[in-house]
């Protein structure tokens, strides 16, 4: 007979797997925060800035004790984290490093196929690529600013790229180049040799140790998943990849499990081995309220959160405004093991203001004087994080 994990024990490993578990008051130091980020396995990287910028909003969601600088120090100083991609521009820790082998190599492959890419080049790209690893190897860091401070190039019609900013992200794609600082948000990119340290840039990893290794990592902070969820967690191995490991793992890698949606359907997934165990040790989170942010990767798979959580959510930036149905830059509210509602925050730095534009509860969700106080507690914490000195409601708890 298959084990079976209830909805409430699935919720409860999935935070502790997503270390929202437990409180994040307390002090962080640089190599807490280097930990922090390996067991999350990485940290996306987004510039909306309605709120806070998503890196820094997961790891402050976290940690409390987190501030800007220590992140930078270890990408830039410490060199404990790289930048690349996953499912998206992301913050990864640089032992990493040799397993993105396999996507620097395909993403030369499909860039080289593609017309988009071809067009950003104007037709030059091997006369502008030559020049671009020229330039950096003999005069060191650039970035998109310093090659195109005139704006001479012709720019394309795809982002605006000139063929010069095409060339910096194609040698960065596809791992001749890293970044090696960035400077407001604009990335500055060097030779990858000089960014990553030997140790983690000299090792090649081959074809089935690569997709072994990502299989392996994301069912570790996963605990519970698909064959899709495996693949799409690093999204570096494909779909047939991770399902041929899943077939093939031994007992002591994987075990078949039941899981309980929040509708109370069941189903079958794949775990690792101690899962009963993780699940029975797993903390009850605290009853503090935490505004997660759209990027975090607890709700980051958006079927998979309705499905655990009940909760249906849905990022509306990029929506036209006249067709949201919450606003903007809305954030789930998490109070112990459950998504309890959404909030919207903005803000207005040159105001030196903190707004709340919006604070919706989910139906069966009581506005209860100690939620309510939770609520405020955790806004007058995003007060503090973003150096503004008010709170400014524009609507009611009620809404």
């Amino acid at each position: 007979m298959t084990d079976r994990l209830s909805n409430t024990d699935l919720r409860r490993l999935f935070l502790e797997r997503h270390e929202l578990g437990v409180s994040p008051s307390g002090p962080l130091t640089r190599d807490g925060l280097d930990a922090l980020i390996e067991r999350l396995g990485f940290v996306q990287v987004d510039t909306i800035s309605a709120l806070e910028q998503a890196h820094h909003h997961i790891l402050f969601t976290r940690a409390n004790g987190y501030r800007k600088p220590m992140l930078k120090h270890l990408l830039e100083k410490r060199r404990s984290l790289f930048e690349h991609w996953t499912h998206d521009a992301s913050i990864i820790p640089t032992r990493f490093y040799p397993y993105w082998k396999r996507r620097f190599r395909r993403a030369a492959a499909r860039i080289t196929d593609n017309r988009h890419w071809a067009e950003r080049f104007n037709g030059r790209q091997d006369e502008v690529l030559g020049e671009m690893r020229r330039r950096v190897a003999e005069n060191g860091p650039v970035s998109s600013r310093d090659v195109t401070a005139d704006d001479i190039e012709e720019r394309s019609a795809w982002w605006g790229w000139t063929p010069s900013k095409t060339a910096l992200e194609y040698l960065w794609h596809t791992g001749e180049f890293a970044v090696t600082g960035r400077r407001g948000f604009a990335k500055i990119y060097d030779l990858a040799h000089r960014v990553i340290p030997a140790e983690h840039h000299e090792p090649e990893p081959d074809h089935t140790t690569t997709v072994d290794w990502m299989c392996r990592q994301a069912i570790a902070r996963l605990g519970v998943a698909a064959p899709r969820e495996i693949a799409a967690f690093f999204n570096a191995v494909s779909l047939a990849e991770a399902e041929a490991w899943c077939a093939a793992a031994p007992p002591q890698t994987l075990r078949r499990i039941e899981i309980e949606h929040a509708d109370g359907s069941l189903r079958e997934v794949w775990a690792r081995p101690d899962v009963l165990d993780l699940a029975r040790t797993a903390p009850e989170p605290p009853a503090r309220v935490r505004f997660l942010s759209p990027f975090d990767p607890m709700i980051r798979e958006r079927e998979r959160t309705l499905r655990l959580f009940g909760f249906d959510y849905r990022f509306e930036a990029f929506v036209p405004a006249a067709k949201r149905v919450w606003g903007y830059y809305v954030l789930p509210m998490l109070e112990r093991d459950r998504l309890i509602g959404r909030i919207e925050l903005k803000a207005h730095r040159d105001q030196n203001g903190l707004e709340i534009r919006g604070f919706w509860l989910e139906p069966g969700v009581r506005p209860a004087k100690a939620r309510l106080a939770r609520v405020e507690a955790e806004i007058e914490r995003w007060r503090v994080f973003t150096g503004l000195e008010s709170v400014r409601w524009s609507v009611g708890t009620g809404q």
